[in-house]
């Protein structure tokens, strides 16, 4: 299996003609659930998650993640559609204690193996959808950080590569809710990193 990945990372910088290819999203489809793309490592620009019935995925024409550091919190935020393609849009935003200083991108590295409690206190999570913005009421979860590694092009950094899981238990409208089975697989640029100090 990790021969195809291989392979299908070769191909596909084989056949980028440019380094702006790397920011499209790029499915590889799980083989265990045909509705989810693969947890991969390569810095695919793709994320996942059951949500309830339905599917939380990236899109080919959303942005799939940007991320904010200010105050000395991370904000990490996944957007991209529910029910597929054609569904209705929405982000996911995180927010959490930032442990580390985060001046530049790179810096992001310093995610690599961090677990995040997301029921815990100084974690907030928000839902957006349209015009409207919720605060979750977050009765569980965890967002992991498993993998931050630098990939470097013609010995120049291009990106970070931030890799991991994540699920969510909460309540909507006073109704227990879920999202489970989440992952993502993200090339981390100057375009989606902002900084504030």
């Amino acid at each position: 299996m990790k021969k195809y990945y291989l392979i299908l990372l070769i191909i596909t910088l084989l056949f980028a003609c440019s380094k702006d290819e790397m920011d499209r999203t790029i499915f590889v489809w799980d083989e265990d659930d045909g509705n989810l793309p693969a947890y991969t490592e390569w810095g695919y620009n793709s994320f996942g998650a059951e949500y309830e019935r339905e599917y939380f995925l990236a899109t080919h024409n959303i942005v799939p993640c940007k991320i904010v550091y200010k105050d000395d919190q991370l904000q990490f935020s996944l957007s991209g559609r529910v029910s597929g393609y054609y569904g209705r849009e929405m982000t996911l935003i995180f927010t959490f204690p930032a442990t580390q200083m985060y001046r530049e991108y790179p810096d992001l590295v310093q995610l690599n193996n961090v677990k995040i409690d997301l029921a815990a206190e100084n974690c907030t999570v928000k839902m957006l959808q349209g015009d409207q913005e919720t605060i979750l009421d977050v009765m569980g979860g965890e967002l992991y950080f498993k993998r931050a590694q630098l990939l470097t092009i013609d010995d120049a950094v291009n990106r970070v590569i931030l890799s991991g899981t994540f699920d969510l238990r909460f309540l909507k409208n006073d109704f227990p809710t879920y999202m489970s089975n989440g992952r993502f697989d993200l090339g981390i640029t100057q375009k989606v990193f902002y900084a504030y100090q």
